[in-house]
């Protein structure tokens, strides 16, 4: 009897299982061939519009492809819950350009996806241009609200451009890609998102933006969150902010071009984190941001614990290389302030070109430390300051400044400070602060005090052209073997694994060199 329930069970399961993936389908739809009366199930039964699709309900293992070299005016807005083995998938099929949604700024977001997981939307061309700039507009919006857990959701080469939110981040901006998260009656977080391979173009304000929960008291991170390859061109804001996250990892982006179109009352820098904690932001490179207040490449902001900057390449950016801040009237229950954060093998060229005078107090100083910032390390990096025009207001290697409290436990090593000009440090009443083994070359001013320090020419293998992409052109700052860097340097605790060239750190040796070369 057990035996013949068995079977039947069996049965019944191989049944379903059947019939499940019997169900999986793949749903066509082109704009010129395509009929709304169609099924749908073939490319000779295509579906026409978006309004048709929009009243679909996809299933686990469906795939919705639109045809390649077509334009779609208005928004996709799904809803659609896939499964680990068998993820709904958005894509194109055919020969051309890839499929475009054209927003037109009817909607919010040109591409709107609720309420999901285990989806990939991947190959579309998404732009929303409204008549006039529209407050918190968007190219692609994935939200989740009083759902639980959101499993799986990957955007994949995905070409967005000409977006026009609004520059004003008070405004509710705008972005290429928003990520939204949120739910009073159920906490509602993703957990494996990845953002990889998009091209982000002439999108304002921003580019890759979250909207999570921040506040501690109330504090449900995203987990396993990656943002990889991405380019971010003409994009005069925030470049990638993750909020609300745990273990973020962004890395092999390019920001570029950034257009100088904010008002002067906006901040703004390259690839941030807020609100998060034991973010890795590793292999990205950052340049020409003309933000008129802020304007670095890489920033670790409030409310986060334990960011690591690492092997990235920031230049030619008017705000500087480098922010790490903390709002000192901000405090528990709302932000643990930021503590915790690493910087190092990184590389800084002709960063500071800040030359508007428009707004007081302007400054560009290459590394800034502002508020209570508290236990940051920054080492074997390497700022490169060629000497600057007249008009560039600020020639400051490292300045600590105050928000509403000034910085604690500051800790350099390791670093070669090289400018081509005169220069200056600025401490202003920040404490403990403590500089070892570091290399100052060139005309400097206010130098910390450092018992290790070094003074002479660190003979790189040649000196950088001033401007320049790529991390290639970054084989100038390999050491020559009679430089006074090499085995100049102390090794840290829990130092990096890998130098800025990818060789491997010997965690046993008793010295190091000074800079980002091992």
């Amino acid at each position: 009897m057990k035996t013949l329930c068995y079977l039947l069970l069996h049965s019944l399961i191989l049944t379903l299982f059947i019939g499940t993936l019997h169900a999986q389908k793949n749903y066509y739809v082109d704009v010129v061939k395509g009929d709304d009366q169609n099924t749908g199930t073939t490319t000779t039964t295509a579906w026409k519009t978006l309004s048709k699709i929009n009243q679909q309900t996809l299933i686990a293992g469906d795939h919705l492809l639109f045809h390649a070299g077509q334009v779609w005016e208005g928004q996709l807005m799904l809803i659609a819950k896939g499964t680990p083995n068998a993820p709904i998938v958005i894509d194109r099929y055919g020969k051309g350009t890839s499929p475009h949604i054209q927003g037109n700024g009817v909607r919010q977001a040109a591409v709107s996806i609720n309420n999901s997981e285990y989806i990939t939307i991947q190959n579309l061309e998404i732009s929303n241009t409204a008549p006039e700039s529209i407050r918190g507009l968007s190219g692609i919006l994935v939200s989740i609200n009083d759902f639980g857990v959101a499993h799986d959701i990957k955007l994949l080469n995905l070409f967005i451009h000409d977006v026009n939110g609004s520059l004003v981040k008070e405004q509710g901006g705008g972005s290429g890609i928003l990520i939204k998260n949120s739910g009073r009656n159920t906490p509602s977080t993703f957990d494996r998102l990845l953002i990889e391979n998009c091209k982000i173009q002439r999108c304002q304000r921003n580019g890759i933006i979250f909207n999570g929960y921040s506040a501690r008291s109330n504090w449900h991170p995203n987990l396993n969150v990656v943002i990889r390859k991405n380019i971010l061109d003409q994009v005069p804001g925030d470049g990638i902010v993750p909020i609300g996250c745990d273990g973020v990892l962004i890395e092999y982006n390019v920001m570029r071009n950034c257009s100088r179109l904010l008002p002067d009352t906006e901040a703004a820098a390259g690839i941030w984190p807020w609100s998060c904690d034991n973010t890795i932001i590793q292999y990205n490179e950052v340049s020409d941001h003309k933000a008129p207040w802020d304007g670095q490449g890489f920033d670790s902001d409030w409310n986060c614990k334990n960011t690591i900057i690492q092997y990235n390449y920031s230049h030619d950016n008017e705000g500087g290389f480098l922010l790490i801040c903390n709002d000192g009237k901000s405090k528990l229950p709302f932000s643990v302030g930021n503590v915790g954060t690493i910087v190092r093998y990184n590389v800084s060229v002709n960063d500071g070109l800040r030359t508007n005078l428009t707004r007081s107090g302007i400054f560009s100083p290459i590394i800034h430390v502002a508020g209570t910032a508290f236990n940051s390390k920054i080492y074997n990096n390497i700022v490169y300051m060629p000497k600057k025009p007249s008009n560039i207001i600020d020639t400051t290697i490292i300045q600590m400044t105050s928000w509403n409290g000034f910085p604690d436990s500051t800790y350099f090593a390791n670093n070669i400070f090289y400018s081509e000009g005169p220069a200056v440090f600025k401490f202003e009443e920040s404490s403990r602060n403590f500089f070892e083994n570091n290399l100052y070359f060139g005309v400097q001013h206010n130098r910390p005090v450092d018992p290790a320090a070094i003074l002479d020419d660190p003979q790189f293998k040649s000196l950088p052209d001033h401007q320049g992409e790529g991390f290639d052109r970054l084989k100038c700052f390999m050491l020559q073997r009679t430089s006074p860097a090499v085995g100049s340097g102390k090794l840290m605790p829990n130092n990096a694994e890998k130098d800025f060239y990818g060789n491997t750190i010997d965690q046993k040796v008793k010295r190091l060199n000074i800079g980002i070369q091992q």
